[in-house]
């Protein structure tokens, strides 16, 4: 049997929202040719398997149902909350774009990353919180859209949605990689409302050139899958 964990990740303050995510600790049990199928099978928007734990690291890797990422936010800030909570903490997480520092702070896990690690994301502004809310959802297949607006440009605080249709995700709960795009882009801290409650956190950080994105997380159920 494998087991299975499955998460909630950027839950938002009201216990709304997170975005579910598979994680497979012991991601060897499952030979890298299969990994798609199971992936695909089980239909999170990413499912993650943890290939090696040694000291204060970790080696993973990261599926859509239909392809490989070379990173993402939520499966590294949820891996990383989930390695803390239920086997050890590691402080970087190696993925085939490079090597994601992450930390616990509070009730938020963090990680660091660069926007060029990221696939390519539309970001598309509009006027007010509203038009985001009324975009009908698009075709499987299309580029991917990740539609924003201001809720408050003062404080930081935006409201957003991504339909992630290029990588096989009508509409992404909430997505971290989009964080780290968005966060560099503006340059500035930013507090993510997306989906129907989750909630992203974004510190952008110049010198380095990168960005630190963190949220809540949740551990929702484990399963026991058949070999």
């Amino acid at each position: 049997m494998n087991q299975l964990h499955v998460l909630r990740v950027f839950i938002g303050p009201d216990g709304r929202g997170g975005n579910p995510l598979g994680v497979f600790l012991d991601g060897t049990a499952i030979e890298a040719a299969d990994r798609q199928a199971v992936a695909t099978a089980l239909g999170f928007s990413e499912t993650v398997f943890v290939d090696d734990i040694h000291g204060d690291e970790a080696t993973i890797r990261i599926f859509t149902p239909s392809r490989e990422l070379p990173f993402a936010g939520h499966p590294t800030v949820g891996t990383s909350w989930l390695l803390a909570t239920v086997a050890q903490p590691v402080g970087t997480l190696h993925v085939p774009a490079g090597d994601v520092a992450t930390w616990q702070d509070g009730e938020l896990t963090w990680i660091r990353a660069k926007a060029s690690w990221v696939h390519a994301i539309e970001l598309r502004r509009f006027g007010t919180p509203a038009e985001v809310d009324a975009l009908p959802p698009q075709a499987m297949g299309d580029p991917g859209r990740y539609a924003w607006a201001w809720e408050d440009e003062a404080s930081g605080r935006l409201r957003s949605r991504y339909f992630a249709t290029d990588v096989g995700i009508l509409e992404d709960e909430a997505t971290g990689a989009a964080a780290v795009v968005i966060g560099d882009r503006l340059a500035r801290p930013l507090t993510i409302r997306q989906g129907v409650g989750s909630e992203l956190h974004v510190r952008p950080d110049r010198a380095s050139g990168t960005v630190a994105v963190g949220g809540r997380n949740e551990l929702i159920e484990v399963r026991d899958l058949p070999g």
